[in-house]
């Protein structure tokens, strides 16, 4: 069961996240090997300017204050994330005494302030020796970390309650394996569909560990997913749209679901009638009952039909007004939708809202203050959507915000600024932004009242 020692009165918890790649640092300290991400950062182009997130945040000696900073906020739920590449720099083998010391300290500095901690054991950080063994293709990226993830929960279980086993699978296998966007840069769709499949099958085998070792513990994985509708009523688009629905969502919420992947997902991803890929027990693993269902979530999408165009023939508009400095739509109702239809069509168990948040064009004032407005209005926007979805039916129990602070956005580097928290990265120094005063304040008054007014 989700712990709700940091919820509202409505049984919300609210709470930030962050990836340990993307804001430790550290690189090369306390026994950290690299990653395949080190590794695609140095690529020529790769990365916006040239950047690198070998120092980034620098949380891995800042953490202190970071977590201080936190509490501050009144932040209650804090979701971070274990890199393998700390803790195991080998991907096999014992844990670096290092690495789980760091983490030890860490999740019990949250404990220690009142923070609950929510904790992903793989946000993408894949250990270089097994991005060499040809990583999540392969079957033996997703057995290895079914034995990392025992060591890890022997040794750092009992300081969490809830884990998240995946972190957005469609992100790790097609951004990374066919797309070219993320670490290791390949351009092979074949690839990328064993790569989905093994990162599933990483899950079920971190869950079964966990009911093996501490059973108590609430496990879940966390899919990215957009709302997919047709750009108009033309045959042409509904059939795209339902392909790319197929593409984008199905493959990864029906084998945790429903325990296939079903006609429409095989249709596109034939790969995935073969017997060698797909092998017996693998979606009994898979879709073995968790304790609930993460979801990421950006951006509406709307399917557009085209001939011509490169990506499946078809084209995902943008079109709603608003946007963020990424161009992603700012569509409250798009979660809204979202998580009725998760939980009406996909599963009972409680829904986490476990990233939701926008990038926009932040910097310090004259006064010293980062005055962000549109975040502001994006964050009333989407907590409001959250609480009508509760209010709805869906069993929505969490939402956290992404991201605690401005750290290293991946292949953007550091020109998306997604934080509450403005990091100057030259100096290190933090200053909240105008959103981490306005989320204080709305956590505190959701938090402060049983019976007053209307907490849905």
């Amino acid at each position: 069961m989700v712990s709700t020692a940091a919820a509202d009165a409505a049984g919300i918890v609210w709470g930030v996240a962050t990836a340990a790649f993307q804001i430790e640092g550290a690189v090369a300290e306390g026994g950290r090997g690299p990653s395949h991400w080190d590794t695609f950062q140095r690529q020529p182009g790769a990365i916006f300017h040239g950047e690198d997130a070998d120092v980034t945040c620098d949380h891995y000696h800042r953490w202190r204050d970071d977590l201080d900073l936190m509490a501050a906020l009144g932040i209650p739920a804090y979701r971070l994330s274990l890199s393998w590449a700390r803790l195991q720099p080998a991907g096999r083998g014992p844990l670096n005494p290092e690495g789980v010391a760091f983490y030890r300290d860490l999740l019990r500095g949250c404990r220690e302030r009142g923070i609950e901690p929510y904790v992903t054991l793989y946000h993408w950080d894949l250990p270089q020796p097994l991005a060499d063994e040809g990583g999540w293709p392969v079957r033996s990226t997703a057995e290895a970390f079914g034995e990392y993830t025992a060591l890890v929960i022997a040794e750092l279980g009992e300081l969490a309650d809830n884990w998240i086993t995946i972190n957005e699978a469609i992100c790790a296998s097609f951004l990374s394996y066919d797309w070219g966007m993320q670490a290791p840069g390949h351009t092979d769709e074949d690839e990328a569909v064993r790569a989905a499949h093994h990162l599933l099958l990483a899950h079920g085998l971190a869950l079964a560990n966990f009911r093996r070792i501490r059973p108590e513990a609430a496990v879940g994985i966390t899919n990215l997913l957009s709302r997919i509708r047709p750009f108009s009523d033309s045959p042409a688009d509904i059939a795209k749209a339902d392909e790319a629905r197929a593409r984008m969502n199905e493959l990864f919420l029906n084998p945790v679901y429903r325990g296939a992947y079903g006609d429409a997902v095989e249709a596109v991803f034939p790969q995935l009638r073969d017997p060698e890929l797909v092998r017996d027990g693998d979606l009994a693993l898979i879709s073995a009952p968790g304790d609930f269902a993460g979801v990421n979530h950006y951006t509406n999408v709307l399917i557009r039909a085209d001939d011509e165009s490169p990506f499946h023939g078809y084209r995902m508009i943008q079109v709603e007004p608003t946007p963020t400095s990424f161009d992603w739509s700012d569509t409250p109702e798009a979660l809204h939708a979202l998580l009725l239809q998760v939980s009406r069509e996909y599963t009972d168990l409680p829904l986490i809202v476990t990233e939701n948040g926008a990038t926009f064009h932040d910097y310090p004032t004259p006064d010293g203050q980062v005055h962000d407005p549109e975040r502001v209005a994006y964050l009333a926007g989407y907590t409001d959507a959250v609480v009508r979805a509760r209010a709805d039916g869906a069993d929505v129990v969490g939402y956290f915000c992404w991201s605690f602070m401005d750290n290293f956005e991946w292949s953007w580097g550091y020109s998306m600024r997604f934080g509450l928290v403005y990091v100057d990265f030259p100096t290190q120094r933090r200053i909240p932004k105008d959103s981490a005063y306005w989320y204080r304040d709305f956590i505190a008054s959701r938090r402060a009242t049983d019976n007053q007014g209307d907490n849905r």
